[in-house]
């Protein structure tokens, strides 16, 4: 019978105890213009954000009456996605539609 390679003798079996950190979060803010269509801004809520259409039109109504909405909350990567897609369908459809982020 062949004898057995054990290179543990002695040593003790340790548990790494490993710490995982949430990712910082960032609200993507959408700000108000005076081109901009209500109605794009709740395309964009709904098609972009995957808001209802009631969140969107109460998401649309805080931008246009408070200069800024939050159309959300998500990690940087996301945000930074969001923005740059948001950017893009604006300036398909000839809006000024400006959108940003702040860690939350």
């Amino acid at each position: 019978m062949a004898e057995e390679n054990n290179n543990n003798q002695g040593s003790v079996a340790t548990e790494e105890h490993v710490e995982t950190k949430e990712p910082r979060l960032y609200k993507v803010l959408l700000h108000n213009d005076d081109y901009t269509s209500m109605e794009f801004v709740i395309s964009i809520l709904e098609t972009v954000f995957h808001k209802s259409i009631p969140d969107a039109t109460e998401i649309m109504l805080n931008v246009h009456n408070e200069g800024i909405g939050i159309a959300g909350v998500y990690t940087r990567e996301i945000s930074e996605t969001k923005i740059s897609t948001v950017h893009q369908l604006a300036q398909k459809n000839e809006f000024p539609l400006r959108c940003s982020m702040e860690r939350v």
